[in-house]
């Protein structure tokens, strides 16, 4: 199950909502080990398209190093679809090298404008095999 505050679910969902009709791509992090999304990183989506998001190569290098840095992983990676359900595609499979991630789909397809309705569903990839995961949003992450 992915667990993760309000404040992120909607900052992703505006970042999907901002780039429609573009597919919206990035990165949540958080302190490794601990499976707990904290630090919201909007990227640019290098192919600038409505069908195929990427991660520009410098850009994620910098990400990762980053991330290094302060003992973080990426929890949560997260794109949108903008004219189809929030469900990975053939190619979002084959670029889920992240085993420990949650892999979160915001489908902007129904939004029109990005202003409508949206469809945010998580799911697990790992060698190939696609789990849906609940969703749980939470105020904070104080027991």
């Amino acid at each position: 199950m992915l667990t993760i505050t309000r404040e992120l679910h909607d900052k992703i969902v505006a970042h999907a909502r901002a780039d429609h009709p573009d597919e919206a791509c990035g990165v949540v992090a958080g302190p490794v080990g601990q499976g707990r999304p904290e630090r919201f990183i909007p990227m640019l989506n290098a192919a600038r398209s409505p069908t195929f998001y990427e991660f520009d190569s410098t850009d994620l290098l910098r990400l990762y190093r980053d991330m290094d840095d302060r003992d973080e992983e990426p929890v949560v990676i997260y794109h949108s679809h903008t004219a189809t359900e929030a469900y990975p595609s053939r190619t979002d499979v084959s670029y889920a090298n992240e085993p420990g991630a949650h892999y979160v789909l915001v489908s902007t397809a129904e939004c029109g404008n990005g202003e409508g309705p949206f469809s945010f569903r998580s799911f697990r990839i790992v060698d190939g095999q696609i789990t849906e995961e609940d969703v749980r949003i939470v105020d904070s992450y104080a027991s």
